[in-house]
C-alpha cells in the first residue's frame, strides 16, 4: 500500500505482524529441533554427525554432548543429560525464562531493549571457561561429556 506525505513523498505502510509471530517461530524451530534429536537418538553413534573440534584435537568443546543431553531432558532423565553437559542443563531453563519474557514484553507492546554489550563478552568468557575446565583430567568425571 502506498500512499503520500504532506509533502507529497510517497510513503509504504508496512504490514503489522502479530505480537505472537516471533516467538512462536522460535518455539516451533525449538519444538523442531527437539523432535528431530527424539526421532534420531543421539546416544546411537553416528546418527545426528560428530563433534569436528573432538575430532580434530581429542577435546570436547563446550557444545559436546549437548545432543544427548537435549535428549535425555526430553526424557526427563536430570542426572544423565546433566553427565553429558551440565552447562546445557543450566541454559536451557534461563532460555525458556528469557523466552517466556519476550512473549510476555511482546503480548504487552513492551519494547524489548537492547542487549548490553558485556553480555556477549560474559558469554563468550563462560564457554571458554567451561571448555577448559571440562577437559582438565581432575575435572573431566564432572564436566565431560
Amino acid at each position: 500500500m502506498v500512499s503520500s506525505t504532506a509533502s507529497g513523498a510517497p510513503t509504504v505502510a508496512r504490514a503489522v505482524r502479530p505480537w505472537w509471530r516471533g516467538p512462536a517461530v522460535v518455539a516451533g524451530a525449538a519444538a523442531a529441533g527437539v523432535v528431530l534429536v527424539l526421532w534420531r537418538d543421539p546416544h546411537v553413534g553416528g546418527n545426528l554427525g560428530f563433534c569436528p573440534i573432538l575430532a580434530l584435537t581429542g577435546y570436547a568443546c563446550p557444545g559436546c554432548g549437548a545432543l544427548r543431553a537435549t535428549d535425555d531432558l526430553a526424557h526427563g532423565r536430570l542426572a544423565e543429560a546433566w553427565s553429558h553437559n551440565p552447562l546445557w542443563v543450566v541454559a536451557v531453563p534461563v532460555l525458556v525464562l528469557l523466552w517466556g519474557r519476550w512473549v510476555v514484553r511482546s503480548r504487552r507492546g513492551t519494547p524489548q531493549g537492547r542487549l548490553r554489550p558485556v553480555v556477549p563478552v560474559v558469554l563468550f568468557v563462560v564457554l571458554v571457561l567451561f571448555g577448559v575446565l571440562r577437559n582438565l583430567p581432575a575435572l573431566q568425571p564432572f564436566l565431560g561429556p
